[in-house]
């Protein structure tokens, strides 16, 4: 008896997806719930777990193929046996062509080269980025079994060398990934349609500085969680939303939507793109149930195991560009949000300091916001209000 695989439901606004590598291939043993195949979204990565035990007969939807909510992606024949030894019935041992058609790391070019040489994908050594085979890859591997001819005489160098490429060596074409597609179309959506500005303060990092060396080595013993600077971040834009509730609003056709909550989003780059998981009532969070809250998506956006309700919502976004290197940047807002603070890299810079001038290790942060809700005085106070807790983060515990 065999038993379909189909694409699970994956959320209210999702409704398709591809088919982003098969974790088995035809032929082998599958338990109930194991995972069979990916499916990448707009938003996540979902793992189609097997219906039930037994031998994956037949995948019937290949790697890059869009597929459907409900869509049959393969079938499992719940009475074969795996045979002893490599996992698989010896009628269903795939040949080489067939198992190349199936290597997500093989590009299209390349299986097709495998297929027609008879190649075995598995044995070919991959030299484009993140070991990707290529044709030329395939190509190569066919060499040894040709007869080397006979080295020519050199011939004389011609006056106009023409360098002969095969094709698809100077440029590989790939389709976006429906997560990149996504994020393209929300930034353009949001360059489009809102009235985007930026405004720009630098904050003194010494007092959050020392504070973070005085306690970090108790505070990660205690709550088994790094104390990073994203936390006084965190904390001081509640400080600055709770001061300025425009700014934690977004706009609904001719009304405004003021939120009475602060769900911040945190983008953090992940295995298959940037992503934005967000921190529920971060008001009502410790810096301790932050940072582990943090470090929790870290992990999970690395390994793509966020679920669609972690990605979903959210009424403020901090972006960390300074973990890159940034310098200085002006963040694109995360619609429908009303604005998103940029953070950068922190530099010793000489600053006037009661008419003297130090070194003082500095940050530059960025606000861009909608102009159509938020003016620019709102916005530059806000700002300022970050400053502030930052470089006095007793404000914060003080709540002054």
């Amino acid at each position: 008896m065999t038993i379909q695989i189909r694409v699970p439901q994956m959320g209210e606004s999702v409704t398709e997806g591809v088919i982003s590598r098969w974790l088995k291939a035809e032929g082998d043993a599958v338990a109930v719930d194991e995972p069979v195949v990916e499916v990448e979204t707009d938003k996540i990565t979902v793992e189609v777990p097997a219906p039930g035990a037994g031998v994956l007969a037949r995948q019937t939807v290949a790697v890059g193929a869009t597929v459907g909510v409900g869509q049959a992606l393969g079938e499992i024949d719940e009475t074969a046996k795996p045979a002893a030894g490599n996992g698989r019935p010896a009628a269903a041992v795939a040949a080489p062509a067939a198992a190349a058609a199936n290597d997500p790391a093989a590009g299209p070019a390349a299986r097709l080269e495998a297929a027609r040489t008879g190649v075995d994908i598995a044995q070919v050594a991959g030299t484009a980025r993140g070991g990707r085979i290529t044709k030329d890859d395939v190509v190569r591997a066919t060499a040894p079994a040709q007869v080397a001819p006979a080295p020519a005489p050199r011939p004389a160098p011609a006056p106009v060398p023409v360098v002969v490429r095969r094709s698809g060596e100077r440029e590989e074409r790939k389709p976006m990934s429906p997560l990149r597609r996504r994020v393209a179309e929300r930034l353009l959506d949001a360059q489009n349609n809102y009235a985007i500005l930026t405004t720009f303060n630098e904050v003194d990092m010494s007092a959050v500085m020392a504070l973070r060396a005085r306690y970090k080595e108790s505070f990660e013993k205690r709550h088994g969680a790094r104390l990073g600077f994203m936390s006084f971040f965190i904390k001081a834009a509640i400080e600055g939303l709770q001061e300025f509730p425009i700014v934690n609003t977004e706009v609904d056709g001719d009304d405004i939507v003021y939120k009475n909550y602060y769900d911040i989003g945190v983008a953090v780059g992940g295995g298959k793109g940037l992503v934005v998981p967000i921190i529920r009532d971060a008001d009502k969070l410790s810096f301790a149930q932050i940072e582990q809250q943090i470090a929790a998506y870290g992990e999970k956006a690395k390994a793509n195991k966020l679920t669609l309700d972690e990605l979903t919502g959210g009424t403020f976004t901090i972006s960390n560009g300074g973990v890159y290197g940034s310098m200085l940047s002006t963040p694109i807002l995360n619609p429908p949000q009303t604005a998103i603070m940029g953070l950068h890299n922190i530099v010793e810079r000489p600053v006037a300091i009661d008419g003297k001038v130090e070194i003082r290790p500095i940050m530059y942060v960025a606000l861009s916001y909608d102009h159509r809700l938020l003016d620019g005085r709102e916005a530059v106070q806000f700002l300022v209000r970050i400053k502030q807790c930052i470089e006095h983060p007793e404000r914060m515990l003080l709540e002054v």
